[in-house]
């Protein structure tokens, strides 16, 4: 797409907005873009332990008590 037409889409305020950016601002919104980014992978990936962690205790104590019901039929 030709240069002068890639942000004829954008809204006036928006286009107002990044027209007025100074270099080392953009800096700074690339960072925080990437940041973001960063921040949302770590999320979710701590989510997912936490679920797995969960799982995990969940899963032991039903198989601990799984293990007690056969004991407890070989007992007298």
């Amino acid at each position: 797409m030709n240069d002068a037409k890639r942000f004829d889409d954008l809204p006036d305020k928006t286009k107002e907005f990044l027209s007025g950016l100074w270099p080392d601002e953009l800096d700074t919104l690339n960072d925080g873009i990437r940041r973001v980014r960063s921040i949302a992978t770590v999320e979710a990936f701590m989510k997912w332990m936490i679920v797995g962690i969960l799982g995990i205790a969940v899963g032991m104590v039903m198989f601990g008590e799984s293990v007690a019901k056969i004991v407890a039929w070989f007992r007298p």
